[in-house]
């Protein structure tokens, strides 16, 4: 469990981070969005014991931040997204070292990283010096690194930069499983489409501040309460925009390539379907009235494709936010802050 309540960084007169409060339970995954400079990595070396709070407290494992910071470290992973290797040493020593550090006997390291090495595929370069590694390989040395110890919670910057596809889609079902083994993660990513996959939350960042946290679900459908909807016919439908805009909460319905649907093509030449577009706010009531009038009309319905805005809309919104707009949004999160347990409650 990683818990923050009011958590506050400030670097003489300029502030990293300022009253951040969040929750991660065991077995979840929170995703930190944020450019540079938003206050990810700040929160993180905080979490994780490497930096002590301004203001605020936080609770890692059941261990205080500002009282605790050793027994923090002792059970959290941390990758950055610089990894930091010692690069004249090799791999298995490199991997031995950190295990004894750790307090892992030398028959149980010895298992891990054997175990890890192969997971990552390392094993051929298990022998090599790290200096002439390529940046995905020394990330993936960095996540063994992370690993070795089992740690109950893991802080995760950019885990998947620089990999290669494959060894991306390794790491993630890696996360996905440290997940489900009651670990709780926190990522930082500029991969939307890695969070919204991974993340059970999202939180996205800006000038130190959360201007927006939940799932990646109700992110979008707190950014508009509209759905878009695409309904694609195999011949012109026979119904006018007239019929359809008399069903109540069907919202700019427009047909495309209605008139003139064997001859429209695509810019790269492939032949569109005619179709009806419209958004509405009650997907749920407004689209099985929809596809009754179409029916009953006897129109040859192919597709239908309804769609709420992407995570990336959302994250531009939050960035191209005014100061004004985010004091109100700050205002809005102050009062479901009140909705957390107090410091301490589980």
């Amino acid at each position: 469990m990683i818990e923050a309540h009011n958590l506050t960084r400030r670097f003489g007169t300029f502030t990293a981070v300022s009253q951040l409060s969040l929750q991660v339970p065991d077995g979840a995954i929170l995703a930190l969005l944020g450019p540079n400079g938003s206050g990810k990595t700040t929160t993180v070396r905080m979490l994780s014991g490497l930096l002590a709070p301004t203001e605020g407290e936080a609770t890692v494992a059941g261990y205080d931040i500002r009282r605790e910071p050793d027994a923090i470290r002792a059970c959290v992973g941390l990758v950055t997204d610089v990894p930091g290797l010692y690069e004249q040493m090799k791999v298995t020593a490199y991997l031995h070292h950190f295990g004894s550090i750790y307090g892992i006997p030398p028959a149980e390291r010895t298992r891990r990283i054997d175990t890890l090495l192969e997971l990552f595929e390392l094993d051929a370069h298990r022998n090599k010096k790290m200096v002439g590694f390529s940046k995905g390989m020394k990330q993936k040395v960095a996540l063994v690194r992370a690993l070795i110890h089992e740690p109950t919670v893991l802080f995760l910057d950019e885990p998947t930069s620089a990999l290669d596809p494959l060894a991306a889609r390794t790491v993630r079902e890696l996360i996905l499983r440290l997940k489900h083994s009651s670990r709780s993660i926190i990522l930082c990513t500029h991969d939307l489409d890695e969070a919204e996959r991974l993340a059970d939350q999202v939180a996205i960042m800006r000038q130190g501040r959360i201007v927006a946290i939940d799932t990646p679900t109700a992110l979008r459908k707190q950014a508009t309460g509209e759905t878009d909807v695409r309904i694609e016919f195999a011949v012109p439908c026979p119904l006018s925009l007239e019929a359809l805009q008399t069903i109540h909460g069907i919202n700019a319905p427009q047909f495309n390539n209605q008139s003139n649907a064997r001859h429209t093509s695509s810019s790269d030449g492939r032949h569109q379907p005619p179709a009806l577009a419209y958004s509405t706010a009650q997907p749920a009531i407004v689209n099985p009235q929809v596809i009754t009038r179409l029916v009953t009309a006897g129109a040859q319905v192919i597709s239908i494709v309804c769609e709420t805005r992407s995570l990336e809309d959302v994250y531009a919104s939050a960035m191209s936010m005014s100061d004004r707009q985010q004091t109100d949004l700050e205002t809005s999160l102050d009062k479901a802050k009140s909705a957390l347990p107090a410091h301490g409650e589980r």
